[in-house]
């Protein structure tokens, strides 16, 4: 059980009054639920669904959002199983899912996710634009970072670059540039405290006071960098009216913005109107409060802003100039890149017209064809890893490139026989089968594509990515 510090009861209290404090009390000292996302598919849901029962994982829509559904039993394996670890499902909260579908965007759209890591949001918003488009995606902390290229590494999306910025400082770079901006800022985390009983220990009123600081930063950056006409998300996963309300009344009486009527798909609130004696914005009424023992789930405040008229802009950063470029497949060296894999595993050449592509030494990266960027130096990630260059000018299927082009693979398949091979596989070892001729392989079990092994003398090697290998994977029965 959870115990709250006293800064936290004291706040909550005086805030809300008795009867909804006592509802929070009660909710955060319960177990959280545990939702996840699936991921689009040409197939149906039902078919992952029937998948995840066989390992004893009882699933519950959640008809208010798509593609959503609740962990009934089985949530100590949601996150080893077979279909987490290659990505067909994302472990995430139900009110967080929401932003996103508020924020609405299209693969047409340049969308900017400021504040991304772990990538929660960032890889929703991908899955909404179909894998198309340009995403970018921006996390200060390198650690983070890490993070954030994992999961989208896990989902297999291609439509994302990584930039590693600070928030407030990003518009020195883009002004008047984003179509879509979601600002799911830094903060207090009063509405998760439920499953991360951590913030108790050091959660006070000065760090909400520092904190709304950097919120007003960021969202002041957010703002530059939105065409006019663009649109902004705002949200956080706490409930103080410091670090939701009194900043958005601080930009809404300075700066040239529209709030938009938003229809939540969950139950929320109203947000402040006005907040100890000061009345604010009467547009906040249009902004909403997630109150987690109402939806079962985290606390949240969203409120989406367009903006309507220039803002000044900041001094523009001085860019080195870097040598990457974005190529298309019609350049030699990516013909020549992409030709041999179609050759090697039956690829149909006329899918490397939907990429561009982009050279760092020997490795190839690809994305979607319509992902832009003036400045991909940059960029610490742009799109996922498609192969590599051997000393011999050869191309080698990345594992990443190969679950993505899963159904367009149809030649040089190694299928794994049993549970034995799949874990030696997953684990990064050497699957032993019988000599055949030496070369690389694009593996699969079941009927699930997992990525490349290379055919040596005494097995396939695998290729199954370092930062997915494990010795916990749980199968079905």
């Amino acid at each position: 059980m959870i115990k709250l510090s006293d800064n936290i009861v004291k706040y909550i209290s005086s805030l809300y009054g008795d009867n909804i404090a006592k509802k929070y009390f009660e909710f955060v000292s319960t177990e959280p639920s545990t939702y996840i996302r699936l991921k689009k598919s040409n197939l149906p849901d039902e078919f992952l669904i029937n998948r995840l029962s066989k390992y004893g994982i009882q699933l519950e829509k959640v008809n208010e959002l798509p593609n959503a559904y609740k962990i009934i039993s089985g949530v100590e394996i949601i996150g080893k199983t077979l279909e987490s670890i290659i990505g067909k499902y994302y472990v995430q909260s139900k009110s967080s899912m929401v932003p996103p579908l508020i924020l609405s965007p299209n693969e047409n759209d340049i969308v900017l996710d400021l504040c991304s890591a772990p990538g929660s949001k960032t890889t929703e918003i991908a899955d909404l634009m179909n894998n198309k488009g340009t995403i970018i995606s921006n996390e200060p902390n390198l650690d983070r970072i890490k993070m954030l290229i994992h999961n989208i590494d896990k989902m297999s999306l291609i439509n994302i670059g990584v930039i590693q910025f600070r928030g407030e400082w990003l518009n020195r770079i883009y002004h008047n540039y984003f179509d879509k901006i979601l600002v799911d800022a830094p903060c207090s985390a009063l509405g998760v405290v439920q499953k991360k009983g951590e913030v108790s220990n050091w959660w006070s009123t000065e760090r909400v006071e520092n904190l709304t600081k950097m919120q007003l930063m960021i969202l002041t950056s957010a703002i530059k960098m939105a065409k006019i006409g663009g649109e902004i998300v705002y949200s956080t996963c706490t409930l103080t009216p410091e670090e939701n309300e009194l900043v958005l009344n601080h930009v809404l009486n300075k700066y040239p913005l529209e709030v938009m009527d938003i229809e939540l798909p969950i139950k929320s609130e109203e947000a402040f109107t006005s907040y100890k004696g000061e009345k604010l914005n009467p547009a906040l009424t249009k902004a909403r409060r997630i109150l987690p023992w109402e939806v079962d789930s985290d606390g949240f405040f969203i409120i989406k802003m367009k903006k309507i008229g220039e803002v000044e802009s900041s001094k523009p950063m001085e860019l080195k100039e870097s040598n990457l470029k974005l190529l298309n497949h019609k350049n030699k060296l990516i013909t020549s890149a992409v030709e041999n894999l179609s050759e090697t595993f039956g690829i149909r050449k006329d899918i490397w017209q939907e990429f561009n592509y982009l050279l760092k030494s020997d490795d190839i990266f690809f994305t979607d064809k319509n992902w832009n960027d003036a400045n991909p130096g940059l960029f610490t990630r742009i799109g996922t890893r498609l192969g590599l260059f051997d000393k011999h000018g050869k191309t080698h299927l990345h594992s990443f490139a190969a679950q993505f082009l899963a159904d367009e693979i149809t030649k040089n398949i190694f299928q794994l026989s049993d549970e034995n091979q799949l874990k030696d596989y997953m684990n990064g070892g050497i699957v032993k089968t019988k000599s055949c001729l030496p070369g690389q392989q694009v593996v699969k079990f079941e009927d699930i594509i997992l990525g490349t092994g290379v055919l040596v003398q005494n097995g396939l090697k695998s290729q199954f990515p370092k930062s997915k290998r494990t010795n916990e994977i749980k199968l079905s029965v």
